[in-house]
């Protein structure tokens, strides 16, 4: 059996119980912080042959030199190349679909002009050079080459520099086909905190960057919010995580395999079904127990569910609703027989997946909407990757003569008022002349 919590809303202790499952210590401990912190300061000091160490010893390699670790042009044409027909075409419609999607979230350029002649606006402009970082441990993803990829693209990132660890050596041709149909600029095979690292700092193979994004492994997040100031970063990921809405009108094995879809990443993943109808918990948990010897990662399944799994009952919708908003979930999934009166009501949610035939793999590959989702209730203040990440503003101020005599007693008065006297004196210098 899988053990899964069952909760009910109207019970006594349902508030104490429900933060307890909602908890989670997104702080490293101390014995990450410690190794990353070697890490992090070996490669600023030693750059390529600290990369090569700790390459060879996490993943399991015998590299002698940064040439070894970088996938050529040749190599990611020739992936794209080799997929079989079927897979080839996922993976363009994939990629088309995102790119239409984020295609309308660039962002332009604008002024405007004051009847005095001062000009006001604003200049976006793309970063220069971006790190994306592709998990590569437990599973491939070459999704998140994508997602990663394409939307800096669009910004007009000059240059993309990819990271991906090959554990033993394995490159998955999936990643590289799509580091290839992305226009990913330079591959090098190395992950962990030495490829924040390097992305970080630079060595002398690899450039360093403006910013860096993409999911990773605790390494990864710890080293990320370690770097952060010196580039930036995209967020700092925790578990993956699901929480499903229901009015018990949907197949319960549906249901059942949207929750183990997030808990297969890992054993921190979170996977919660919340609906008013108690006779739809004892279909999904039925569903559950009969689909999970079927599942490839079935321990992982039953671990993550265990852990930090739930079946909860409320006394309604609104309910529901208040719990959606509370969670601020990564994935909201609103599978009601009727769901739009209910969208609107949504404030926090990385993503949300409406009706039942909106599964959230959809959205984990070829719907077009980023899957890069804020987590850990991160919602609540922070969106989804998008273009505008990858591009940055820049105030534009041309006053007029006008103009200048226009503000510059203003600016002069509150210059006074904050005791810095030089501002004052150099907005005053202008009046008059």
């Amino acid at each position: 059996m899988i053990a899964i919590k069952r909760l009910d809303s109207r019970d006594a202790g349902f508030a104490a119980r429900f933060d307890a499952l909602l908890a989670f210590e997104g702080a490293q401990d101390a014995r990450i912080e410690q190794a990353v912190t070697g890490i992090l300061a070996a490669v600023k000091a030693r750059g390529d042959a600290a990369v090569v160490e700790y390459t060879n010893r996490f993943d399991r390699l015998a590299v002698s030199g940064m040439a070894a670790l970088e996938v050529s042009r040749d190599e990611l044409v020739a992936a794209l190349e080799s997929l079989p027909p079927a897979a080839r075409a996922a993976l363009e419609t994939a990629a088309g679909r995102i790119r239409d999607f984020h295609e309308r979230q660039r962002q332009e350029s604008w002024t405007y002009t004051e009847t005095d002649g001062t000009l006001l606006g604003q200049m976006v402009t793309p970063l220069d050079r971006v790190g994306l970082y592709v998990p590569g441990g437990k599973a491939a993803y070459p999704s998140s080459v994508l997602m990663n990829a394409l939307p800096a693209r669009i910004a007009g990132v000059k240059e993309l520099i990819m990271a991906v660890p090959t554990p033993d050596g394995e490159r998955n041709p999936l990643v590289l086909a799509a580091a290839a149909l992305a226009g990913v600029d330079r591959v090098f095979a190395i992950g962990g905190a030495q490829a924040i690292a390097a992305l970080a700092y630079g060595t002398e193979t690899v450039p360093r960057v403006d910013k860096i994004v993409g999911p990773g492994n605790a390494y990864v997040a710890c080293a990320k919010r370690r770097v952060f100031g010196v580039v930036g970063i995209d967020m700092v990921a925790g578990p993956s995580e699901i929480l499903v809405l229901t009015d018990g009108s949907t197949d319960p094995d549906w249901l059942a395999m949207d929750l183990f879809s997030q808990a297969e990443h890992d054993e921190l993943a979170q996977g919660i079904l919340v609906t008013p109808d108690a006779a739809c918990l004892d279909r999904v948990a039925a569903s559950l127990e009969k689909l999970l010897p079927a599942q490839p990662r079935r321990e992982t399944i039953r671990a993550a569910l265990e852990n930090r799994g739930a079946l909860i009952l409320v006394r309604d919708m609104e309910e529901a609703i208040a719990i959606a908003n509370r969670v601020a979930p990564e994935h909201l999934e609103i599978s009601l027989r009727e769901p739009d009166p209910w969208v609107e009501k949504i404030r926090h949610a990385g993503a949300i997946f409406i009706g039942p035939y909106t599964s959230e793999s959809l959205g984990d590959y070829c719907a077009g909407p980023n899957h890069v989702l804020p987590t850990s209730g991160s919602a609540r203040f922070s969106s989804p990757l998008g273009v505008y990440d990858f591009q940055k503003r820049t105030s534009l101020i041309r006053a007029s003569r006008a103009g200048a005599q226009r503000l510059g007693e203003t600016a002069a008065i509150l210059a006074d008022g904050e005791g810095l006297p030089a501002h004052a004196q150099s907005a005053r210098y202008r009046l008059g002349k």
